[in-house]
């Protein structure tokens, strides 16, 4: 197949008008991502321990792990940052550990929050306040 010159300005009218439609974020609040992962239902406070530092001196990297024994998934967010959803782990029956160690980038001192879903379907919810010297995302 030919394209004509007139094919050719077109197509590229066309991808230029495309590219300058506005695009809605996907980026949901924390609110809305604890929402969405327990489905309204109320978390208890016991089944899940996160450990995070009290003091971050570099937000670049923060070493965080939560442990949930017996939890079919994990989600993991930071409350103040851009994009607050940080991860979601699904473990499947034959896992062995339901322990996650990652390391997070923080935008500032806020709250870290791990939810946890059980095989019975309640939830469990940690949360800690990190304070950071330096700045991660953005500063």
């Amino acid at each position: 197949m030919q394209f004509t010159r007139r094919d050719t300005l077109a197509l590229g009218a066309g991808a230029a008008a495309l590219a300058m439609l506005p695009f809605r974020v996907a980026a949901a609040t924390a609110d809305e991502r604890i929402a969405e992962f327990t489905g309204g239902a109320d978390a208890k406070a016991d089944g899940i321990t996160l450990t995070a530092p009290e003091i971050a001196e570099n937000g670049n990297t923060v070493p965080i792990t939560v442990d949930a024994p017996g939890a079919t998934s994990i989600l993991l967010l930071a409350t103040g940052n851009p994009t607050p959803g940080v991860a979601q782990y699904n473990f499947g029956p034959l896992s062995g550990s339901r322990v996650v160690t990652t390391r997070i980038r923080l935008a500032g001192t806020q709250d870290v929050v791990a939810l946890a879903k059980f095989e019975d379907g309640s939830i469990a919810k940690a949360s800690s306040t990190v304070k950071v010297t330096i700045g991660g995302c953005g500063g």
